[in-house]
């Protein structure tokens, strides 16, 4: 598996995560929102090497929906580490052919139906331009070429053995570029492509991610009222179906599953933060009414009542953003 034989050590982080409440602060600190979709196994976890003009984080992500918005002045590459990958970016479905590149700021959109194994690299503003954003703002993906997409993988996986066993190498100024400029190289290869960039910013994928950020909107506003999805079309000026397709394409999921799952993960929030509340004041807040629903849909989401949620969150003071447990990985 693609974290065996690594060990932490001065120049690699390793990190794992036991479960979703420990993740949290991660997503806090980096502007990311995600509902996870397979919390029996959730299980994600991240290696982390600095080089001297970037940052490289090689992760095993879980199921998900995630909104994120990406602030990266030196730009990003973003590339899968497997070739069982998996998502959905920006309604548009992606696998182990393609990567991500941005520089600037952009708020995206994905949806991972399963776990999957990816690579970030981080530039520092201060590395020279060597041609590879076309425009600011748009985080874009395009078809990699298979021999050069191989090859960054292994480089990568080269950096993190590397700072595994010789993290004296990443003390040397001259070895640590010596590894950089490698990578360099390789991702110069990687860019000798086409952009995708006309299928994802098609105006269909612009209007659906509209129109679900303003059902959230709505969720956000009123948590309590009833959802008719008539009236919710008739709201945005759109057909039921135009809703409908939307949320399929942005969210992969029909209406009524994102609203129902939505409002779980609100309840859940509020059950984890204790105090004197119960579990019905926290389900009907959420338009939860039938309580023997909500318990069943509850306990299939999250494996477990939420009165155990409920009791856990008057046990345990806040999370922190300091209060991320590093775990053993067991990949």
């Amino acid at each position: 598996m693609l974290f065996d034989n690594l060990a932490p050590s001065s120049a690699l982080q390793l990190i794992g995560f036991s479960d979703v409440d420990s993740f949290r602060p991660i997503e806090t600190m980096e502007d990311a929102r995600s509902i996870p979709l397979d919390i029996p196994n959730f299980a994600p976890a991240r290696a982390v090497v600095a080089l001297p003009a970037c940052r490289i984080i090689v992760m095993k992500s879980f199921a998900r929906i995630l909104d994120t918005a990406y602030r990266m002045p030196g730009g990003m590459v973003i590339l899968s580490m497997t070739d069982d990958v998996q998502a959905s970016f920006k309604g548009v479905d992606i696998d182990a052919r393609f990567f991500a590149a941005l520089r600037g700021n952009d708020e995206c959109h994905f949806v991972e139906p399963q776990s999957n194994h990816h690579a970030m690299i981080i530039f520092s503003p201060e590395l020279r331009d060597r041609g590879w954003f076309d425009n600011a703002d748009d985080l874009r993906a395009h078809v990699a070429n298979r021999p050069a997409l191989l090859h960054t993988r292994q480089l990568l996986l080269d950096i993190l053995r590397t700072a595994s066993v010789q993290p004296g190498l990443f003390e040397s100024t001259e070895a640590a570029a010596h590894l950089q400029e490698g990578l360099l190289l390789a991702l110069d290869d990687l860019f000798r492509i086409e952009s995708l960039s006309d299928r994802i910013a098609s105006v269909q994928s612009q209007r659906a991610i509209k129109l679900v950020q303003r059902i959230d909107d709505f969720l956000a506003a009123d948590p309590t009222a009833p959802i008719y999805t008539a009236d919710l079309a008739g709201e945005f000026g759109v057909s039921v179906r135009t809703l409908g397709g939307a949320v399929s394409k942005v969210r992969g999921m029909s209406l009524h599953q994102y609203i129902r799952l939505k409002r779980l993960w609100a309840t859940r929030a509020r059950l984890l933060r204790g105090g004197g509340v119960t579990v019905a004041t926290c389900a009907r807040a959420q338009g939860f009414h039938h309580l023997g629903e909500f318990a069943a849909a509850y306990r299939a989401i999250f494996q477990e009542a939420p009165s155990d949620t409920l009791a856990r969150g008057r046990r345990s003071p806040p999370a922190g953003p300091h209060s991320v447990r590093t775990v053993s990985l067991d990949l």
